[in-house]
């Protein structure tokens, strides 16, 4: 495997940006197109692209499974094209892929790319899989923000901020920025669903919203696959679970 630091400019965002490539260093020959699969690995409110790679061991993981992991810079955003600030939704939904793929052998076939994340990336992870449920296959949030129309509500030390990336806090419920809006929106429509993996930890703040999450799937017979164990909103916890990620995760074996 090697890991790239990729420098590049957007034109979405307009500024300079960075991402994280771990990528393997032969092409598969066993996919249709010859390409790798990918996985956008997303970063929390507090990191930037560095931070799978400082706090777990994602590379030593990816190794045998023969698939690239694209760990881009999200600044604060949220992933969403920013009320005042900038468009980081479509960045990371038509900017970002194409510039990757022009750098590296990525497929863009649907069944070979996915997206997780931890936190606002898991947030980010189901928002673009949700809201593009014709780029990605799957997707995993690890202890996301996933209610940020509850959240928003009651974030008074983070008020002002929120404001600059969603706008009017009172209307997140209903809006694209609303993940339960989004799962009913998928959960009628005519495409197929990704699929879903979601996990938080117990003693987390953000166990409530995660529950609430799922038990709204299961509502609207929206599959997700759920998992809980003890555990608080940290790496240590984020370490052991995107290994289950990536063993969730439909990807092909490499062939023999």
């Amino acid at each position: 495997m090697a890991v790239i630091k990729c420098e590049f400019r957007s034109d979405v965002l307009q500024i300079d940006t960075a991402m994280n490539v771990i990528l393997p260093q032969e092409a598969r020959a066993d996919t249709p197109d010859g390409k790798l699969p990918a996985l956008y690995l997303l970063h929390g409110m507090s990191d930037d692209e560095s931070a799978w790679l400082r706090r777990t061991s994602i590379e030593r993981y990816a190794v045998p499974l023969g698939i690239a992991v694209i760990m881009p810079d999200g600044g604060r955003s949220f992933y969403t094209d920013m009320a005042r600030g900038p468009k980081y939704w479509t960045f990371l939904t038509e900017e970002l892929p194409c510039i990757a793929r022009s750098f590296f052998p990525l497929s863009d076939r649907r069944e070979y790319n996915y997206i997780a994340g931890l936190s606002m990336g898991g947030y980010g992870a189901f928002k673009a899989a949700l809201g593009r449920p014709d780029m990605f296959a799957a997707a995993a949030s690890l202890s996301g923000a996933l209610d940020m129309a509850a959240l928003g509500e009651h974030a008074d030390d983070y008020a002002e901020e929120f404001t600059n990336i969603f706008g009017d806090l009172d209307r997140i419920k209903g809006s694209e920025n609303d993940l339960f809006y989004l799962a009913d929106k998928v959960s009628r429509g005519k495409a197929a669903a990704p699929a879903l993996y979601q996990c938080c930890g117990t003693e987390d703040f953000l166990y409530g919203a995660n529950v609430k999450f799922k038990n709204y799937c299961d509502k609207i017979a929206l599959a997700v696959t759920y998992e809980e164990s003890p555990g608080d909103h940290n790496w240590a916890f984020w370490d052991e679970y995107i290994q289950r990620v990536l063993a969730w995760l439909p990807i092909p074996p490499i062939a023999a």
